[in-house]
């Protein structure tokens, strides 16, 4: 039996679900998971759909049928064959802890994606990314040359044919062009510390304070840096007789288990971008488990 998730944006009206629901109905799927927002301050509508459809065999068939009540609803929908992994490529700089975490989930069928690729700044980490049988691509990139390097970043996603950037502490910052070419489709992780560090060190910077909390964050990228819409956040505890170096491997913890749902609801469309903001509907019983694995 087939499955989809159908993902939905729209202005709220009055109606959008009976219609979703009777075209479902209709087509004879079964609808297995389903959530909605209605957000009152911006007037927009969104859903995610999972569903069975025995008698249909391809996303065309589903848009197909769908079109007029997309049109009627002024909607931004898509279909997605559940089956089907999303293409991810990584993009990483000298500190590995967030690529070793992807590419270990991902071989064990923890997050819905296959890696095709990984660029880096650094040859840090080629043979780790070569003996995982995922193509490595050694972009330098300097103040001179960053026009360039970005132009041949760009032709490695198009080529490989990714859906989805990941920055697994990718040090360098994006042009505001490839920010809005790729809108909607890069992932970061950095740090969030409170109160927030800066610059060099940060967990050095927050151990001299005394922080008790630290955590990570993770967000779609814009042209501000760091301020994108969010995704997924978490802290974990600090107390006064952990160490400076005790800073910094809870901190390489949580930022890898924040990237990863991050990333978890991005490739099960669960993750949409409202403004400034994010609507992430909760993951279904069925994927939770791997979610939370780490």
């Amino acid at each position: 039996m087939s499955k989809f998730v159908l993902t939905v944006e729209c202005p709220s009206k009055i109606g959008v679900v009976a219609a979703i629901a009777s075209y479902m109905a209709g087509e004879g799927c079964n609808i297995t998971d389903s959530a909605q927002f209605d957000d009152m301050i911006t007037g927009k509508f969104f859903a995610r759909l999972s569903f069975e459809a025995p008698e249909v065999e391809t996303l065309d068939m589903l848009n197909e049928g769908f079109a007029k009540i997309g049109e009627e609803f002024e909607m931004e929908y898509a279909f997605h064959d559940a089956s089907e992994k999303m293409k991810v490529l990584i993009m990483v700089s000298r500190f590995g802890h967030c690529l070793n975490d992807l590419l270990y989930r991902s071989k064990i069928g923890a997050l819905p994606v296959e890696i095709v690729g990984v660029i880096s700044n650094h040859m840090d980490y080629q043979k780790v990314v070569v003996n995982a049988d995922i193509p490595f691509h050694y972009i330098k990139v300097t103040k001179e040359n960053k026009p360039e390097a970005e132009a041949a970043q760009m032709r490695v996603i198009e080529e490989s044919g990714a859906e989805l950037v990941v920055l697994a502490r990718y040090m360098q910052v994006l042009s505001d062009e490839m920010c809005q070419v790729m809108s909607g489709r890069i992932i970061n992780i950095h740090h969030s510390f409170l109160p927030s560090f800066k610059g060099a060190n940060p967990y050095k910077q927050a151990y001299e304070r005394g922080v008790k909390l630290i955590g990570a964050t993770s967000h779609y990228v814009t042209a501000d840096l760091d301020e994108g819409p969010i995704i997924e956040q978490d802290i974990v505890r600090i107390t006064h007789a952990q160490s400076a170096s005790d800073y910094v491997s809870l901190g390489r913890d949580v930022e890898s288990q924040v990237l990863a749902r991050a990333i978890h609801a991005h490739a099960h469309h669960r993750a949409f971008i409202n403004g400034n903001k994010t609507v992430v509907f909760p993951a279904s019983p069925g994927s939770y488990a791997s979610e939370r694995m780490g």
